[in-house]
C-alpha cells in the first residue's frame, strides 16, 4: 500500500511514512494509490463484533507493513481502552429511521480522539523502533488541538505546537488545551481565525529548511492516519443497522470536510451508503460549492460551532483530486486559484460531487431552536455542532436508516446549550475541576515568522 499526493509532483510513500510525514512536500495531501474493498462477507461479520475487532478489520489493508498484526492489534487496544462507553461509538434512536452516533465518550470529549489517540499510539511505536523525535505542529478550530495534547502530552520523542485562534473556541476547549502540565506541549493563542491557523501551519510545512530543521509533522485531518481512524465508526455504525444487507446514509456536520470525507472512502470500500449528507452552519462555503459549483470565500462568522467556523476545507482538496480523475496538476492550478479567494470546479468534476453528497445548511437560530426541540421532544442534549447535524439532516429522512452524527459533547459548549435549554451541561466527573486547574498559553501574532521562532526556541533537540 502506498500513498500518493494530491497535487501529483511528490513520490509515492508508505503508510508510515505518509503518516509521519504530513503534508506532502508539493502542498498536496496523501491518498492511497488505491481504496482496497472489503466483500460483503467481512462487512457483514463485523455484526456483534466490539469497536477494536472492527477497527482492525477495517484499517488493516491501509496500513501495509507498518506493523504487525499483534503490534496493530495491541496499538488499537491502548487508543480506546480509555473510552467512556465499552461500545467506544454508540447509537442512540431519536425517531423512526433516525440515529444519533455518539462520538464524544473519549477523553477530550469529541470525534477526534477516535483519530487522534490512535494516531498517537502509532507515532509513539515507530519513534521509539526507529529511536527519532519529531515537532508537532497543529491547527484546531477547537477539538484537534485538546485531542491532539491529550494523545501526546508526556511523550519523550515528541513535542506538541497547537495553534487556535484566539478568542473564538469555547473555554472549555481552551481550556482542555491550556491547562495540560507536560513540558512537551504547548498551546498558542493566534490572534486570528482558524483560516489564519491553518495557513501558518501549511506555511510551516512549505518552507522546507524549517520543516527539515525542527523535524515537522503534522497530525491535522491533513494527515491520512486521521482519516483513516475515523472510517472505522462509518463501519460499526452501519452494521449495527443491518449493513451490508440493506444501506444506510449519514449526516456529517463538517467545516474540514475530513469527517465525511471518510464516509466517502467507507462507501468506496464496499460499505453500503446511500447519502452522504454535508450539513454546514452559517460559514456554509461546502454546501455553496455543492450548489453553485464555485468554492468562494466569503470570510469566517464567528458562531456557536465554532469548530465548523472555516472556510478553507483543506480535506476538500482530496474529493476534487478524485472528482477530477486524478489529475494532479489541475487539483495544484485550483489550489493556486483559491489563494486569490476562489476557484471554479469544472461540469464533470461538480456532477461527480453533486452525484457523492448531498448538503444543507443551518443559522445560529436554526442551531439553537434545534437544540431546544430535541431535548424538548426526545428528551437528547445536543452540542451545537450536532444540532447543525440534525436540522441538515430533517429533509433526507425516509425509508432508509439516517445516522447524524454527533460530533462532541454538550458540556463542551455550554453557554450555548443553556442559552437554548436552561439546562447547564455538566462535565463528566473525571473533568469536573477543569475550571479550577491554570491555564498555560502563549499569545502570537499572526505571522509565520513570530511562530517559528517560538518552536524553535521551546523544542527539546
Amino acid at each position: 500500500m502506498h500513498y500518493i499526493s494530491t497535487r501529483g509532483k511528490s513520490p509515492a510513500l508508505t503508510f508510515e511514512q505518509a503518516m509521519l510525514t504530513g503534508l506532502a512536500p508539493d502542498g498536496g495531501l496523501y491518498v492511497p494509490e488505491a481504496v482496497p474493498t472489503l466483500t460483503q462477507a467481512q462487512i457483514a461479520a463485523m455484526a456483534g463484533q466490539s469497536y477494536e475487532e472492527i477497527a482492525f478489520t477495517v484499517m488493516r489493508p491501509f496500513i501495509g507493513e507498518t506493523f504487525t498484526d499483534d503490534e496493530f492489534r495491541e496499538l488499537i487496544a491502548n487508543a480506546y481502552g480509555g473510552f467512556g462507553h465499552a461500545a467506544r461509538a454508540p447509537l442512540v434512536q431519536l425517531a423512526p429511521n433516525h440515529f444519533l452516533l455518539e462520538l464524544f465518550h473519549g477523553p477530550t470529549l469529541a470525534f477526534k480522539d477516535f483519530a487522534m489517540q490512535l494516531i498517537g499510539q502509532m507515532f509513539q511505536k515507530a519513534l521509539g523502533r526507529s529511536g527519532s523525535r519529531v515537532t508537532i505542529v497543529g491547527a484546531t478550530s477547537g477539538d484537534t488541538g485538546s485531542a491532539a495534547i491529550e494523545a501526546f502530552r508526556g511523550l519523550s520523542n515528541v513535542d506538541v505546537f497547537i495553534l487556535y485562534p484566539h478568542g473564538r473556541v469555547s473555554e472549555v476547549q481552551r481550556r482542555q488545551m491550556t491547562t495540560p502540565v507536560e513540558d512537551n506541549v504547548h498551546a498558542i493563542a493566534v490572534d486570528g481565525d482558524f483560516d489564519d491557523c491553518q495557513a501558518r501551519l501549511k506555511d510551516m510545512f512549505n518552507d522546507h529548511v524549517f520543516r527539515d530543521e525542527v523535524k515537522l509533522a503534522g497530525v491535522n485531518s491533513i494527515n491520512w492516519g486521521r482519516v483513516l481512524a475515523q472510517v472505522v465508526y462509518y463501519f460499526s455504525s452501519a452494521v449495527s443497522l443491518g449493513a451490508p444487507h440493506r444501506e444506510v446514509s449519514f449526516t456529517v456536520p463538517t467545516g474540514n470536510f475530513g469527517d465525511i470525507f471518510a464516509g466517502y472512502i467507507a462507501k468506496q470500500m464496499g460499505l453500503p451508503i446511500a447519502d452522504l449528507v454535508v450539513a454546514t452552519n452559517q460559514n456554509d462555503i461546502l454546501h455553496r460549492t455543492l450548489q453553485t459549483g464555485a468554492y468562494t470565500k466569503e470570510g469566517v462568522t464567528p458562531s456557536i460551532s465554532p469548530s465548523m467556523d472555516i472556510q478553507v476545507s483543506s480535506n476538500f482538496e482530496r474529493v476534487l483530486f478524485d472528482a477530477y480523475g486524478r489529475d494532479g496538476a489541475t487539483v495544484a492550478g485550483q489550489m493556486d486559484d483559491l489563494k486569490s479567494g476562489s476557484f471554479t470546479i469544472s461540469q464533470g468534476a461538480i456532477g461527480m460531487l453533486r452525484d457523492t453528497f448531498k448538503s444543507g445548511r443551518a443559522s445560529e437560530g436554526e442551531t439553537s431552536a434545534a437544540i431546544t426541540a430535541y431535548v424538548q421532544k426526545h428528551g437528547e442534549l445536543l452540542c451545537p455542532h450536532s444540532a447543525v447535524g440534525v436540522h441538515v439532516a430533517a429533509p433526507y429522512l425516509g425509508h432508509t436508516p439516517m445516522i447524524t452524527l454527533a460530533t462532541a459533547h454538550p458540556a463542551k459548549f455550554p453557554a450555548a446549550v443553556e442559552a437554548a435549554t436552561g439546562i447547564h451541561p455538566p462535565l463528566p466527573p473525571r473533568m469536573a475541576d477543569l475550571y479550577d486547574r491554570p491555564e498555560r498559553v502563549t499569545q502570537v501574532a499572526n505571522d509565520l515568522g513570530a511562530l517559528q521562532a517560538l518552536v524553535r526556541d521551546r523544542i527539546s533537540f
